[in-house]
């Protein structure tokens, strides 16, 4: 049917596709990594080919629940979280202070250079930035874990760079995007502060006063932020679905460029100061896979999620693959530590 130019036809069939996708990957344990993404493809398939379903509900409007999901995800991320975790900071500095540094310098230059040569509508430019500008998410320490990487670093960077959002994302809008859209660095200050930091202290009290008696939840809030994530992406691509018909095919581009300049350029930053081999990989990582989900929640607290909010949700799945095959790349690449043990034996 896309061949014979009957693809506005083929709603049924691309979600069928998808789904059928989704149900293979389940059967290779290498590739049960992906099915998330599979899953998120489809529901933006579903917004794309639907997207009356996933805009509203009478006068409801279903963009009100993007901030609030958002907050499930940082309460979620809070409740796993202890203030011993951040004691790693202080025993290894180096590597957090690379990390967070490599993220607040690489993406959002990147991010403002791209969106100088994309010729989008400011808004939207304004979105390629929003997302460089963002810090790194839960995902980032997944793939860590997958590519054989320093996974305590790779958490303690990303708690500190969500932490330090609230106040540095604002700062480095208004100095990238500035000359795009009108920046109210204060407003954007608490309204991140609602969507990170007042959930997540609630995450860590709540995890401070339950602790063992909820282990349920420690098990259920993955799956939940999982499905909290896709919800957003398809919501978003639902209201921005003309404008992204439109642009599609070169966002699509220029986000991968953004997610690709993510890995390589974090991965040589930390080579730079002479970290290992498996340090490197974490920062690659934790640079190149941003918080698509926060970054779709500012875009809705700015009412813009309909063309701010395009790259974020472009974004989103997209790094999930490319993160899945440059994790199972380095998975099966033996880290330096690693290499001395199999030299030993």
């Amino acid at each position: 049917m896309i061949v014979t130019g009957n693809i506005d036809k083929a709603g049924p069939f691309v979600l069928g596709f998808f789904a059928l996708l989704a149900l293979g990957f389940n059967g290779y344990e290498k590739m049960k990594g992906l099915i998330f993404t599979t899953m998120i493809f489809a529901g933006v398939a579903a917004a794309l080919y639907y997207p009356t379903y996933f805009t509203n509900f009478g006068d409801f409007k279903y963009t009100v629940l993007i901030i609030p999901l958002i907050q499930v995800i940082m309460f979620g991320m809070g409740t796993t979280m202890s203030i011993k975790d951040f004691a790693a900071v202080f025993q290894s500095p180096k590597g957090v202070l690379i990390g967070v540094s490599a993220q607040l310098i690489v993406m959002p230059i990147v991010g403002y250079c791209l969106a100088q040569i994309s010729n989008f509508p400011p808004e939207i430019a304004a979105g390629i930035v929003l997302i460089g500008c963002s810090p790194s998410g839960v995902a980032s320490n997944v793939m860590a874990f997958l590519a054989n990487a320093n996974v305590a670093l790779s958490i303690t960077i990303t708690s500190l760079a969500t932490l330090l959002a609230p106040f540095l994302t604002p700062l480095m809008m208004k100095l990238f995007a500035g000359e795009f859209i009108e920046i109210d660095v204060l407003a954007m200050m608490w309204s991140i502060v609602k969507m990170i930091i007042i959930p997540i202290g609630a995450g860590l009290l709540f995890n401070r006063i339950f602790g063992n008696r909820v282990k349920w939840l420690e098990k259920a809030m993955p799956l939940i932020s999982m499905l909290a994530i896709g919800l957003i992406i398809t919501i978003i691509t639902a209201a921005g679905r003309d404008s992204l018909l439109e642009i599609g095919g070169i966002l699509m581009v220029l986000v991968l460029v953004h997610n690709f300049f993510g890995y390589l350029l974090g991965y040589w930053y930390a080579r730079l100061f002479r970290m290992t081999e498996e340090d490197s990989r974490t920062i690659a990582i934790e640079v190149g896979m941003q918080n698509a989900g926060l970054a779709s929640g500012i875009a809705n607290s700015l009412g813009k999620i309909a063309t701010m909010g395009l790259a974020p949700a472009v974004f989103g799945p997209l790094m999930n693959i490319t993160g899945s095959i440059l994790a199972s790349y380095w998975h099966g690449k033996p880290t330096e530590i690693e290499s001395k043990v199999l030299e030993t034996n």
